[in-house]
């Protein structure tokens, strides 16, 4: 993650010295690659290649390769600016510098992250000032493609806080995208909800994260946080020394379900079962396209008093057939699943959530 880099000590410097602080790190990040590999873990790093600090050596050596109006103070924001790629000097630079970091260790991930809007769209070397935010955007293109091209096997994912940067011209090479910064798992069910319209859960970057959440203060169970973020690529936003013995326990659970599910996540159909503006009780089923497998999950968003039962109405299962559950050994008749539907289980709580596996017999 941040502070690997030049002299990078707050978020105040460094942005755009991408070269390796091996005082801070202790050893060549090659080693530190090599030591995580030996656990069997795959390495990821952190990038923000658009971004750059005043503080910083690039921008003392290429003050005019910043966006910025001239005779304005910049509009600043988490003390950075952003750098001009509709020049070919810019790009070519940034690059190398991703490159040198790439072929000196084994990395398998990089995050590009984007922290701040685009402001000042002012080049120092246009001609035509109208189209520099476009010609911007096809510099990111152009240096994203040549990264695809000399790392064929680098999973590379997009991140501005989530919607800055999920768009379909990302999507091109970058096949997941930090969905949000917001991880609450209840606010996520309408973020993840809305993103499903545009883009496969495949691609919609989802995490596990504490609680109480750092953005709404709400508590959930830890199971209701995985089944949210298993709805996307799944993952964990936490600091695993300092969950319970349950907890522990739980996040084996969850990723050896996850595994297990992956085909029907990364390659099966989804289908919307709610919409949690509306409904109380959201809920979604994932359906191998031949019919042959569901996972199906609800989280129950609202619990009232005397309430009626909330029932789930499938979809994509094959007409006709029997679907047996296996949690519970029930079997079931597709038809009935998908006309009459599926009833939560009344000891659902407030926030709690419910996941259930079919299997055509």
């Amino acid at each position: 993650d941040d502070g690997w880099f030049g002299a990078r000590r707050d978020d105040r410097s460094s942005l755009g010295d991408w070269t390796v602080n091996e005082e801070k790190l202790g050893m060549p990040l090659g080693e530190l690659a090599r030591r995580v590999n030996a656990l069997g873990l795959k390495f990821g790093i952190w990038m923000e290649p658009e971004m750059i600090s005043e503080d910083s050596a690039l921008c003392r050596a290429h003050p005019d390769w910043v966006l910025a109006v001239p005779g304005q103070a910049p509009v600043r924001s988490r003390s950075q600016l952003v750098l001009d790629f509709s020049r070919e000097e810019v790009r070519e630079h940034i690059f190398r510098a991703i490159c040198a970091v790439l072929d000196g260790a084994n990395i398998a991930y990089l995050k590009w992250d984007l922290n701040r809007s685009i402001a000042d769209v002012y080049s120092h070397a246009a001609p035509d000032q109208g189209r520099v935010l476009y010609r911007n955007m096809l510099g990111v293109y152009e240096v994203l493609e040549k990264l695809c091209a000399r790392y064929p096997e680098l999973l590379i994912e997009g991140c501005s806080g989530g919607g800055g940067r999920f768009d379909a011209g990302m999507l091109h090479y970058c096949p997941q995208i930090w969905c949000s910064d917001n991880t609450d798992a209840i606010d996520r069910l309408y973020i993840q909800h809305g993103t499903s319209f545009g883009y496969p859960a495949v691609a919609v970057g989802s995490h596990v994260s504490i609680c109480p959440n750092h953005q709404t203060g709400r508590s959930t169970p830890f199971e209701t946080r995985g089944v949210v973020a298993a709805a996307g690529t799944f993952g964990y936003e936490l600091d695993p020394a300092q969950l319970t013995g349950e907890e522990r326990a739980a996040v084996k659970t969850q990723i050896a379900a996850y595994k297990a599910d992956a085909a029907l996540v990364h390659d099966g159909l989804y289908y919307r079962l709610s919409d949690p503006a509306k409904d109380v009780c959201c809920a979604w089923v994932f359906v191998a396209e031949d019919g042959s497998a569901a996972r199906l999950s609800a989280v129950l968003r609202e619990k009232h008093a005397n309430e009626p039962a909330h029932y789930i109405r499938l979809r994509g299962l094959t007409p006709g057939a029997r679907y047996r559950a296996r949690e519970t050994g029930r079997v079931y008749s597709a038809d009935a699943l998908m006309d009459a539907g599926l009833p939560l289980p009344l000891d659902c709580r407030e926030y709690g959530s419910f996941t259930l596996h079919l299997e055509r017999e």
